[in-house]
């Protein structure tokens, strides 16, 4: 099993539009941070968790390969806006997507992107299938793949993590209700958010994810979706302890 991190910036990426500090100013190119997203590949099969904004562009860098579903944390911008990129997979594959999340997630899904659900859509279109789960159940998808949702909160949203096999994925997270820790037991990599220093009110700050990759005890931990407000990847690096990781956008990880 692979991991790519496809992007490991917050909602307004790095560069942040306008901002002169450090880390956009930065020509490092491991401070250049799309929208989080990653692509999880088991053999030939390929999942992505979230669309956001720089889906397409994450896609050019990937090489256009075939996906077989996509994954959804959650409803938030940064995390869909995408999804009419999807449109080149359905043309060169002739198949829809299926995309998978909680029921309130593809409703919200449905009406942001009303012109792919019409009747009769415009040619054109994208193709999609949605599949809503509740998130207590264990599915089978891709080729018998499983995967295992994590609810999670972030901020006072109900949203969901993912597991497959020993890799697990808690991006956008500020809490994890102590049963779902059961899930999150014997892990080789988790990968998990961590914003910034200051106090969040929906998002792990950098030290409240380092007690939490302490509590879920994973062997090698990497974060994810950085605010420019942390400082460059070096900065960040230089600041963590042994067994977590900065995660970039390009990085992959074989499990």
């Amino acid at each position: 099993m692979k991991i790519s991190f496809l992007g490991t910036g917050t909602s307004q990426g790095i560069p942040v539009i306008g901002c002169r500090c450090k880390a956009c100013s930065s020509l490092e190119e491991k401070d250049k941070r799309l929208r989080t997203s990653c692509m999880i590949e088991v053999g030939t099969k390929r999942i992505i968790i979230d669309v956001g904004p720089d889906f397409r562009q994450q896609m050019l860098r990937e090489g256009g390969k075939e996906i077989h579903a996509i994954l959804i944390s959650h409803e938030h911008n940064d995390h869909v806006a995408g999804l009419d990129d999807v449109r080149p997979f359905n043309f060169r594959y002739t198949k829809d997507m299926p995309v998978y999340g909680l029921p309130r997630v593809m409703d919200d899904l449905e009406k942001r992107f009303d012109y792919i659900f019409e009747e009769r859509p415009y040619p054109g279109a994208p193709i999609v299938s949605l599949n809503p789960i509740s998130g207590n159940e264990k599915i089978m998808m891709v080729g018998g793949i499983e995967i295992i949702p994590i609810h999670i909160i972030h901020g006072d949203l109900p949203i969901l993590g993912y597991r497959v096999r020993d890799f697990a994925y808690l991006t956008d997270v500020k809490t994890v209700p102590e049963k779902e820790f059961e899930k999150l037991t014997a892990l080789n990599v988790l990968v998990l958010s961590a914003v910034r220093d200051e106090e969040h009110h929906s998002h792990l700050t950098l030290e409240q994810a380092i007690g939490m990759a302490k509590k879920i005890g994973a062997k090698e931990t990497y974060f994810t979706h950085f605010s420019h407000l942390l400082g460059t990847h070096e900065n960040i690096v230089s600041r963590l302890p042994k067994g977590i990781y900065a995660a970039y956008d390009g990085l992959q990880v074989e499990l």
